[in-house]
């Protein structure tokens, strides 16, 4: 359990029996029981035990619980509602309704445009003009801590030979994800003003990549099995409320935007968070988020443009979050440059992608009010073997 700040107040989901709860240091403040005595108009958004209903009711309710939560922790009400949060069982915060994931870093785009297009520019045509993205899978949305299992699929080795099998170069993708509360209708676009009308706030998550199934798969139309067989997600969601000290412009443009886009006048959605990638309790990475160039406000508007509708739980996470050094690329293909460059480990070991039994955390942080340290907790997972078939 990581030592939440008063100011942040994350939620999540926990227990045998759901209830919701927040972060408040090292224990939780159990809201589905407080709710009832403390904020019995509202007791109903937590009985279910997971934050659905608390999504959907909206910024007025979500600023209303959020002020509530400061009162109680102040005046001593939360006390008899706190139970300690080490050995909670913390569980997936809210129903995933869709899952999207976009390819927001230029660092990160680059550098896979330099290694599997090295006589061509490094990024494609499109790339500058609007956010890149593919739809996941929902389903296979995962809390923190639950296994993954290597997938089976298809790759074509370096002679041209079809195989079928484990994937031989599994990797990670260290991400932010943004969650949506209010939903849209069908035909209704979700214009930069209103991003914070639509979406609560955020988790960290582990885009996994199989990325020699992926790299046979995905022409012509994109990501599939080498990216739907899991994604792991931290169970703490931090509202947008305990970010406002960590926002940030985005980096310069450098090509103009269609309207729809251009956030030259609008308010920054940019974020001073710094991720941190450990391998087997070893520290291999920490990208920065302020330097993505696309921003979620950018992001939520691309996806809604065409008339695409929101949905309470939908999850949209921002692509590998990398940085111009080495030491802050968010994942193994860029750190190892395809394999080329081993990552080596303190009892010597080395690794070009994920191994059976390697576990794998992130985590995050952003600065908040007076100086102090927002964190969003972390997300771990540990890889176990492919299920044999036949």
């Amino acid at each position: 359990m990581t030592d939440f700040d008063v100011y942040t107040l994350p939620f999540c989901s926990f227990g045998p029996e759901p209830h919701v709860g927040v972060g408040v240091r090292e224990e939780i403040l159990d809201l589905t029981l407080a709710s009832v005595r403390l904020l019995p108009a509202h007791a109903g958004l937590f009985e279910q035990g997971n934050l659905d209903r608390f999504l959907a009711a909206g910024p007025g309710v979500w600023a209303e619980v959020r002020s509530a939560l400061f009162m109680w922790i102040a005046d001593g009400s939360a006390e008899e509602f706190l139970i300690p949060a080490d050995g909670a069982e913390l569980r997936l915060p809210f129903t995933v309704a869709d899952y999207v994931d976009f390819y927001a870093s230029e660092h990160h785009a680059t550098n896979l445009g330099r290694i599997f297009r090295p006589e061509q520019a490094p990024l494609t045509p499109n790339w500058k003009h609007m956010p890149i993205g593919y739809h996941g899978r929902a389903g296979t949305v995962v809390c923190s801590g639950t296994p993954i299992l290597r997938p089976n699929g298809q790759r074509r080795t370096p002679d041209g030979e079809i195989m079928f099998g484990p994937s031989a170069k599994l990797d990670i993708e260290a991400e932010l994800g943004f969650v949506v509360g209010v939903p849209s209708a069908l035909g209704e676009p979700v214009g930069l003003d209103d991003f914070d009308k639509h979406v609560f706030g955020v988790c960290l998550v582990n885009d996994w990549s199989a990325r020699d199934i992926q790299a046979w798969e995905y022409v012509p139309l994109g990501p599939f099995l080498g990216k739907s067989f899991a994604t792991s997600v931290s169970p703490w969601v931090v509202p947008l409320a305990a970010l406002e000290h960590a926002r940030v412009r985005p980096p310069a443009r450098s090509e103009p935007l269609q309207p729809y886009l251009d956030d030259s006048n609008a308010p920054p959605w940019g974020f001073d968070i710094r991720l941190e990638v450990s391998l087997n309790g070893h520290r291999i990475s920490s990208p920065p988020f302020a330097g993505m160039y696309w921003t979620a406000a950018q992001q939520l508007a691309h996806m809604t443009v065409n008339g695409a509708s929101l949905r309470t739980g939908d999850l949209f996470a921002s692509g590998t979050i990398s940085g111009p050094d080495r030491e802050e690329r968010g994942a193994l293909i860029e750190l190892t440059w395809n394999g080329r460059d081993p990552v080596v480990l303190p009892d010597g070991s080395q690794r070009t992608f994920i191994e059976d039994g390697d576990e794998v955390v992130i985590s995050a942080s952003a600065p908040g009010i007076d100086g102090n340290t927002v964190v969003l907790g972390e997300v771990r997972g540990t890889v176990a073997p492919a299920k044999q078939l036949g």
